[in-house]
């Protein structure tokens, strides 16, 4: 049942006007906080799984940091974070559609962008 909820609710998301913003769709890593998602990035080495058990064991939060299937666009820029060879923009994320205990809820969260830093 509920993947008939998120599927209704993603096709009735894909339906609306972005207004300036584009509404992606798919897998994000989402942190609770700020901090957590710079923390996630510091630690990442291609694995998020192993990246986000870090963050929750120190946030002990087992929910903390984890990757969402959702709808969402992205919000302002809070801060850069550069690791020994990848450069990362942390976001703050507007969850439009994630699937909780108590239903379909929308949630703000944090996540980041990596940055391509060869085209510059």
């Amino acid at each position: 049942m509920f993947i008939a909820i998120r599927i209704a609710l993603l096709s009735l998301l894909l339906c609306l006007p972005a207004r300036g913003q584009e509404i992606q769709v798919g897998s994000a890593v989402a942190c609770d906080t700020q901090e957590q998602v710079e923390r996630f990035v510091a630690v990442f080495r291609g694995d998020a799984e192993s990246a986000a058990k870090t963050v929750n064991a120190e946030a002990r939060n087992p929910s903390a940091c984890d990757m969402v299937a959702v709808a969402y666009i992205f919000g302002p820029e809070v801060a850069t974070v550069r690791t020994d060879s990848r450069t990362f923009r942390i976001v703050r994320i507007l969850v439009l559609g994630v699937v909780t205990p108590a239903g379909i809820m929308p949630a703000a969260f944090y996540s980041y962008i990596e940055v391509d830093e060869r085209a510059a």
